[in-house]
């Protein structure tokens, strides 16, 4: 492709690691990223640095906020494909400062949306979350089922993303591409995480706090099978459905260019057993507190991928033994332990 594509939040966990997949095969990327404080602003910029290796990369500090500078950018740039993964992330935080998901998720999402269809985008792709399924308890989760009952403002303003995406696709033919991503794990992570926490204080040892007395089950996905089905997706942007009927709706698809995937392992683990994987690569065995389920958790997740096995012929696989101990070798080489 000749034209740049535009990563929001490349010096996030996720978008660090599309951006160095993208680089590496050639592609130019231009990378935003306001290097928020809600976690390590050092891990951020070690993540930064390392893209700003590869001669292609262009970097602009900014906020998806801020309106201005974003659409200078889309004048100065002509983007074939924007790819949006800045977000305030993390469910219990937004308990805390529900102000910042809506100023970074909504705000922002809606000037990534206008800037898409004032500048012709080919393909909006864009993070949703396995949270918008909330209260559901029917499994596996399957993008053709309402998410109507988040539990989370975090899950509401990404099923508002999605709401928003589809306006779009409908009243300016902008083709949208909305990712359910599934508990997503590896090197480079994000600090917030559980399986981060549980690290540091497995290896300090302090006991790690497990909620619902470990009654939980996660569909955890390596980041290397996130970005695959991303990559995948790039150059396939929705078509309208014509089989869609408006008299009995299908949720992840339209008579608009909109469509929406889960990409997850589809295979839910025990907490308790990730547990005993994260202390078994560690070689520690973690001191533990078992807690009561918090507000704006679920219980369980579990992703349908038939969507994108037939769209893209991909589904994520990556066992857990394999990946936590990709996790632990980065983590004890980054942070000397």
């Amino acid at each position: 492709m000749t034209k740049p594509i535009l990563i929001t939040g490349c010096a996030g966990f996720i978008g660090y690691h599309l951006a160095t997949r993208l680089l590496t095969e050639g592609y130019t990327v231009i990378g935003i990223d306001s290097l928020n404080d809600y976690y390590d602003v050092q891990l951020k910029e070690a993540r930064l640095l390392n893209l700003q290796a590869y001669s292609q990369f262009t970097f602009r500090h900014m906020a998806l906020e801020h309106r201005a500078p974003l659409e200078l950018l889309f004048q100065e740039f002509s983007f074939s494909t924007v790819i949006n993964l800045a977000a305030q992330a993390g469910v219990r935080y937004s308990l805390e400062n529900p102000h910042a998901y809506i100023d970074s998720n909504i705000v922002g999402f809606t000037n990534i949306l206008e800037a898409c269809r004032h500048h012709h985008i080919e393909h909006l792709i864009y993070a949703s979350s396995s949270s918008v399924y909330g209260a559901n308890r029917k499994l596996p989760f399957s993008v053709e089922d309402a998410v109507d009952h988040p539990v989370s403002l975090y899950a509401a303003t990404k099923k508002a993303n999605e709401l928003m995406a589809h306006t779009y696709s409908h009243l300016y033919s902008l083709p949208t591409t909305g990712l359910r991503f599934f508990t997503v794990y590896g090197p480079w992570g994000r600090p917030d995480m559980a399986y981060f926490s549980f690290a540091k204080a497995i290896l300090s040892g302090t006991p790690i706090q497990i909620f619902n007395h470990g009654n939980m089950k996660r569909d955890f996905t390596y980041v290397d099978d996130i970005v695959e089905g991303m990559v995948r997706l790039i150059p396939k942007p929705p078509q309208a459905n014509p089989q869609w009927d408006a008299q009995k709706p299908v949720a992840g698809s339209s008579h608009a260019p909109y469509k929406v995937y889960n990409i997850g392992n589809h295979s839910p683990v025990k907490l308790l057993d990730f547990i005993a994987i994260l202390e078994d690569k560690l070689d520690v065995e973690a001191k533990k507190e078992f807690l009561p389920m918090q507000p704006g958790d679920v219980e369980e997740t579990f992703a349908d991928v038939s969507e994108l096995m037939n769209d893209v012929g991909f589904k994520p696989s990556t066992p857990l033994e394999v990946g936590l101990a990709k996790f632990v070798e980065w983590y004890r080489d980054y942070y000397k332990a």
